[in-house]
């Protein structure tokens, strides 16, 4: 019972993000947005959807000891997420929309890494499942998020352009301080 409420939770929340995603995409592109990146933009919400599925699945019985010994790091994750989320206001997006004259947001998060809500994500997609006993979506979807990540990173930084680029000059993408992270 325990699992199902938290999984629904997490469904719930991403059901909330995408209302909120489409509002802030209404109200870029009003302000003459751009989108980039559409191409991977499905293959993103599949992986996405398909993890809590395979989750369910998955799961084993319930271990409290395993479960809330995890809590800590999946609430960690939520709240990166949502300072992430804060900081970029009306910015925020599950899309990758820019509007091309904006500054680049260095605040928050932003000051210590490029990309907060990437690492938020990573540290999820690892995290639940093991909450779960499901080991093998673990692995699964921390490598196709990884996969995805790496054209979904890449397709953004180039669509943030110069200015965004040196804003971040030597701030790491997802692990600040760590080369290469």
């Amino acid at each position: 019972m325990v699992t199902l409420v938290f999984l629904g939770a997490l469904a719930a929340e991403r059901l909330v993000e995408l209302v909120i995603s489409k509002r802030n995409a209404a109200k870029a592109f009003a302000k003459r947005a751009v989108e980039v990146g559409t191409g991977h933009y499905v293959a993103m919400t599949v992986l996405h959807g398909a993890f809590l599925v395979a989750c369910f699945f998955e799961q084993r019985p319930f271990d409290a000891a395993r479960f809330f010994g995890l809590l800590p790091l999946a609430l960690a994750a939520q709240a990166l997420r949502y300072w992430a989320i804060y900081t970029l206001g009306d910015r925020w997006n599950t899309r990758v929309i820019v509007l091309p004259d904006a500054a680049p947001v260095t605040g928050g998060p932003y000051r210590f890494m490029r990309h907060p809500n990437y690492l938020a994500v990573c540290v999820e997609m690892a995290v639940v499942p093991l909450m779960l006993g499901a080991y093998l979506t673990a692995a699964a979807f921390s490598l196709g998020n990884a996969v995805l990540l790496s054209v979904r990173i890449r397709t953004e930084e180039e669509a943030l352009g110069p200015r965004w680029q040196r804003a971040f000059t030597g701030k790491r993408r997802l692990l600040p301080g760590v080369k290469g992270g």
